[in-house]
Parts: C-alpha cells; sequence; structure tokens
C-alpha cells in the first residue's frame, strides 16, 4: 500500500471550534475533574489538541483509572461493588469490574425518575410522512416496567434469549429495555432481511420469545411479512411465545400474543442486578463467507463504553435529541438506543432514506429538532450527486454535528458538508465495528476538523497501525490494531465453546492484540485515515493499495454511481484488477468515460492503481447493512462455486453475484 508521507506544513483545518465551544464540552470538565481525583494529566491551558492527547495517552496507559473515572463521572449504579476495575488485561479475554452488579435499561431509564423530565419526549418516532410523534420518559418507564412483568410471566429469566424481528419502531426499544431489565439478552434482524438470513442468526442462540412485525412502511409502499413470519415461527422450535406487533394493522396469528396487551399495565420496572460482563445482547456480523459470528456483549461493558462514547466524544446530554439513520440489523441503531443513557431525546426514522426525495434525512433532522445528526458517508455523496442543498432548504440551526460511518466519508463529503450544511459545523466521520459495538476513532468535540480525516483515537482505545513486522508505523498505513483491552469487546461468540472462532477472528495475526482487519494511517498530528478493508486488499507490483481510496476517486465522476474494485491473483501468478461500475442514469461506459476513469484514477491515485478492465454492471452487490461485498466476489472471480464463496442470504441481491461467479467461470 502507497505510504502516507509526513506532511511538510500542516494543513489547514476545515473546522476548528471555538473557544466557548471547547470550554462548554463534557471531554473539557471531564478531563479537569480527572486530572483532580483520577491522577489524570493537567490539561495544556489554551492547547486543546496537547490536552487531548495527554489524557488520551493516560487512557490507554492507566485503564483501571480512566474506567474507574468514566464509572464515577456518568455515575455507575453498581448494586455491588467491583473488586477491582481490570482483574485480567489479556486479551481475549480481558476480565472487567469483577464481583460488580448492574443493569443497563435501568440507566437508559434513569431520566424518568426527574419529575421535570418525566413528560418531556424520551423517544421520537417518525415514518415517511416526517410527522414526529414523541414517547415520554415516563410513558416509556411505564411500557418498559409492563413488559418486563410479562416477560417474567412466560418464564423468561436471566441469561435466556429474546429475538425480534421488528423495524426501528419505539416498540423495539421497548423490547430491548424490558428484555435487558429481566437480565435476557436481546438479538434482533430488522424486517427486510429474509428468512434464511434471520434464521441463520436466531437459530444459532435459540431464543425463547420472538416479538414480530406484520410488516413495514417503506418508498411508499405496504411490504407484508406475515408469511416470513410464520416461516421464521417454524424454524424456531425453542421459541414459546410469539408477541404480535401490528404496525399494518392485521390481527394477531393464532397463538400470538398482542403487543398492546403486554404493555399497558403500567407497572414498575424491576431490574435484575446482574454480573457486569454477563450478557446484553447478541450482534452479528455480516456473515458474507459463512454463519454470522454470534458476538456476545455485556451489559456492564456496553454500559460503560456507551457512556464513554455519548458522553465524552459526541458530546451528548439531557438538552439534546440525538438522530442516526439505521436499522434494527445495524449495530448503530443499539448504539442510537443508548442515547437513552446520558438522557438524550432518541430519534427513530423508519423509512427509507430517500423517500419522497433524496433530502428526506434532512428534513427529519429539522422536523425533530436534532442536534446531532448520524448518516452514511454512502448517503451524503448521495447527496452530493443529487444536488441536495440541506442547509438552504432546511433549518438546520440546531444541529451541533453531522456524524457519518459505514464508510470512510470522502475529502469531497467534508467539503460538501461544510458548503452546504453549515461553515461552523462540526463534521465527525467515525469509525468502529459491530465486534465491539463502538467506534476505535471519530468524534472528539474539542479538535480540527481535517479533510479527510477522522479526528483522533477514542479515549480508552490504545489505537495503533502495525507494519507486517507487528511494529506501529506513524504517517504510514498498517494494519488497524487495538493493543489494549476495551470494555465492549465480545465476551465471546455464541456456539464458540473453546473460544476458538473468537480467537482467529482478531488475534490469529498478531497474538495478545486486537488485528481488527482494516487499513488506517495514524497521523504525527494525532487523526486517522481509514483506507478500507485489509482483507480485500490490492496489490500492484507488490504495492498494497485500499479499495476506499479507489472509491473516492471514481465515484466523483458523475457518471458513476457506485463501484468495486477486486485484486484477484491467478494460477499463473498473474494479478488481474478489474473495476465494475454501476452508472448514473443516462450515463454509457464509452471510450470517453473509460479514458476519464482511468486519468482520474492514475492522477489523483498513481498509474499502478489504473484497474486491468473497467466492466459496466447493473448494480453493486452489499451485506444487509449495506457495505460492499469484496472478499466474496474475490472468491467467485477466482473460480470458487457459489455454494462456498458466499452465505446468499447476507446480499442484498444475491442474483447480482450470478454475474461474477459466470465471470469467474469464463476466465478459468
Amino acid at each position: 500500500m502507497t505510504t502516507a508521507p509526513p506532511p511538510a506544513t500542516q494543513p489547514e483545518p476545515l473546522w476548528t471550534p471555538g473557544e466557548d465551544r471547547v470550554a462548554r464540552a463534557q471531554v473539557t470538565r471531564f478531563h479537569a475533574w480527572a486530572a483532580e481525583r483520577h491522577g489524570a494529566p493537567a490539561p495544556v491551558p489554551g492547547d486543546p489538541a496537547a490536552s487531548y492527547a495527554a489524557l488520551h495517552r493516560w487512557s490507554v496507559e492507566r485503564l483501571p483509572d480512566f474506567w474507574q473515572a468514566v464509572a464515577a463521572w456518568c455515575d455507575v449504579r453498581f448494586s455491588s461493588p467491583a473488586e477491582q476495575v481490570l482483574a485480567d488485561p489479556g486479551m481475549p479475554g480481558a476480565r472487567w469490574f469483577p464481583g460488580a452488579t448492574v443493569n443497563y435499561a435501568e440507566h437508559a431509564l434513569r431520566a424518568a425518575e426527574d419529575p421535570a423530565r418525566a413528560d418531556a419526549p424520551a423517544l421520537l418516532y417518525v415514518d415517511e410522512t416526517h410527522e414526529p410523534v414523541p414517547l415520554s420518559w415516563a410513558g416509556l418507564r411505564a411500557q418498559v416496567g409492563s413488559l418486563a412483568a410479562e416477560l417474567r410471566r412466560l418464564g423468561v429469566r436471566p441469561g435466556d434469549r429474546v429475538s425480534a424481528y421488528l423495524p426501528n419502531v419505539p416498540q423495539a426499544v421497548v423490547a430491548l429495555l424490558a428484555t435487558a431489565a429481566v437480565g435476557a439478552v436481546w438479538t434482533s434482524c430488522a424486517p427486510d432481511f429474509g428468512a434464511r438470513s434471520v434464521l441463520d442468526r436466531f437459530q444459532q442462540v435459540e431464543p425463547v420469545v420472538l416479538f414480530a412485525v406484520d410488516g413495514y412502511r417503506y418508498g411508499g409502499k405496504s411490504h407484508d411479512r406475515t408469511g416470513t413470519v410464520a416461516e421464521l415461527r417454524a424454524g424456531l422450535p425453542t421459541v414459546r411465545a410469539v408477541v404480535h406487533v401490528p404496525l399494518l394493522g392485521t390481527p394477531a396469528p393464532e397463538g400470538t400474543l398482542e403487543w398492546e396487551a403486554l404493555t399497558s399495565a403500567g407497572a414498575e420496572p424491576v431490574f435484575e442486578q446482574v454480573p457486569f460482563d454477563h450478557p446484553l445482547w447478541v450482534l452479528y456480523s455480516s456473515g458474507t463467507t459463512g454463519l454470522p459470528k454470534a458476538i456476545v456483549q455485556s451489559q456492564g461493558g456496553i454500559l460503560l463504553e456507551h457512556l464513554k462514547q455519548l458522553a465524552l466524544h459526541c458530546d451528548l446530554g439531557p438538552e439534546d435529541r440525538f438522530f442516526w439513520y439505521t436499522s434494527t440489523g445495524w449495530m448503530m441503531w443499539n448504539f442510537l438506543v443508548s442515547g437513552l443513557l446520558v438522557g438524550s431525546t432518541v430519534v427513530l426514522y423508519d423509512g427509507s432514506p430517500g423517500h419522497p426525495d433524496t433530502a428526506a434525512q434532512w428534513r427529519v433532522a429539522e422536523r425533530t429538532g436534532t442536534t446531532l445528526y448520524g448518516t452514511s458517508a454512502a448517503y451524503v455523496m448521495a447527496c452530493r450527486k443529487a444536488g441536495v442543498h440541506p442547509g438552504r432548504d432546511f433549518d438546520l440551526s440546531r444541529v451541533k454535528c453531522v456524524a457519518t460511518t459505514g464508510s470512510p466519508l470522502p475529502p469531497d463529503g467534508f467539503r460538501w458538508l461544510h458548503d452546504e450544511v453549515a461553515e461552523d459545523m462540526w463534521i465527525a466521520s467515525v469509525s468502529g465495528g459491530t465486534d465491539v459495538c463502538s467506534c476505535f476513532a471519530g468524534a472528539v468535540p474539542t479538535l480540527p476538523v481535517h479533510i479527510g480525516e477522522l479526528q483522533a483515537p477514542c479515549l480508552g482505545t490504545d489505537l495503533q497501525a502495525w507494519d507486517a513486522q507487528g511494529k506501529p508505523v506513524v504517517d504510514e498505513v498498517g494494519e488497524l490494531i487495538v493493543a489494549g483491552p476495551m470494555p465492549s469487546m465480545p465476551i465471546r461468540f455464541w456456539n464458540d465453546p473453546d473460544g476458538s472462532r473468537y480467537r482467529d477472528s482478531y488475534f490469529e495475526m498478531f497474538p495478545g492484540v486486537w488485528r481488527h482487519g482494516d487499513w488506517i494511517t495514524l497521523t504525527s498530528r494525532g487523526s486517522v485515515v481509514i483506507h478500507g478493508r485489509s482483507d480485500s486488499t490490492l496489490n500492484r507490483q507488490g504495492v498494497r493499495m485500499g479499495s476506499a481510496d479507489i472509491y473516492e476517486a471514481v465515484e466523483r465522476l458523475p457518471e458513476i454511481r457506485e463501484s468495486l474494485v477486486i485484486g484477484v491473483e491467478e494460477p499463473d501468478g498473474g494479478y488481474w484488477m478489474p473495476l465494475f461500475v454501476h452508472l448514473a442514469p443516462g450515463a454509457t461506459l464509452d471510450e470517453a468515460l473509460l479514458d476519464r476513469i482511468k486519468s482520474t484514477i492514475r492522477a489523483q491515485l498513481s498509474p499502478r492503481h489504473v484497474p486491468d478492465e473497467v466492466i459496466e454492471v447493473p448494480a453493486i452487490p452489499h451485506t444487509l447493512t449495506g457495505k460492499r461485498i469484496e472478499v466474496p466476489v474475490k472468491r467467485l472471480l477466482q473460480g470458487t462455486p457459489m455454494e462456498k464463496a458466499v452465505n446468499p442470504g447476507s446480499v442484498d441481491d444475491a442474483g447480482l453475484l450470478r454475474f461474477y461467479e459466470e465471470l469467474g467461470r469464463t476466465r478459468g
């Protein structure tokens, strides 16, 4: 991969927070308090960058002190105290807060205990009409209390699994919190997942309860899911109770329970106090090349990690409204719900990101008074291509931060947000993973924003870039390594009794540290650049490169809607690097466009990045959470049969893969 040279001069930031903003930020106040009470280094007067660097260094060198400080600052309620903070720092298997007991749902609902906030909205639900519907803190707490009592009556006990086939609606939040209150283990899939994809996930964890919707609305249309739910019921023999959530208004099928009947009693919730490392939920990897990994994260680990992220990095509190476009099949939904932990109002949008027009998400942000708006880099670039003008057409005066994830935000995305939303806009490109349900690097409210860069590694995250010999590098591209444990790292994978699948996933290449599978650069200024997945690395003439760099260059061209680049090692020692392009409506892959694609890559990257072929395709395949599928396509192009190369249930449109399979067969 190309080496990023050290900057000759300090580049001008796109945005710098003002002194007032820095002073008001929670991370600033936390730093001063932690220096006074927990041994953190003193802040550097007048130098937020040096202050954050010192705080970060302390947070990773003194992990127990840092996490003890976070727990105290965020007023974590341990019903039993911990014997120590970090009993075993080894990875995998780090042991956090042994002896402590806690409950995630108790913390998510504690804002309701304040009489002044009881009637304020905990949730704002928005469908494709874009009219917000509030659910108050008191109302949310009452529904959770009622449902938790009903789950107990159904025999649900701590450690039992509760599954949900629901969209991003208030019922999903209530069901998650009721599950956590009981000490059961939550797991969810979005209703655009087909039956096979859901069963690949839920069958692994053997749920005892299934919450299921009758259908959902998307893109102005209703989508019936009653047939799929019947398949799920047939394929999940461990399910003892099915709860019908009638979003489309259909009557409850025979043998199911009605949502309304389970949530209307208004009981005071009872919170099961569970060990810190007790399972909270199961998330799933994309599962493109086999069964999805069933990733188990703990009540205490998620509680602490999300409090840190939301309070210190996102700077969220009770006055904020937190909106992230997501679905229940993506970890960002779990992260969004955790906005309740800091007392923020959480905005749930259930619908198409582009209905009735591309500007839909900005309209939702306006109508809900969103203060932190999160979306995907792909949506930002789609708005740019569609000529959307959010700052001109919507009142976004309350939005203090636009955050993006899912893929690296290209430089043009930074410029567009700055020019078309607001010049005084904190733009937070963040990067993490389902594996930790959090961010490794991203938002810091006190630091400047540089085009194409994530602001800094997150506190408590010992983020490093390593070369092939396992040595840390700066201003060079390397493997993304986390050299110390994080509380939200998986406590295990489900059905992985000896831990071998867990170890193989992150600890095989560099034992004892977490290798995530991304290429990154840590700059000498302390910022981070993400270059794409290292498991789908391109390697031309011995030079490694990330696919994200190519996507960024090619997709600036108005004729290219999306692209996919693959590097294929061939049996004869050759190397074939095709670029597949999905064209915008009306565009044609003629010689002129072909020349522009190649000259753009040659000029902006290097001659070695120029693909061997440019091939038009009807669309680019993605995982169910919207990530481009690279490794399975590479396997297909190498001649691997479809059934061995990819799990079709993990792909948004498995039919698209037939083209690559046929191409691999004919080339072979």
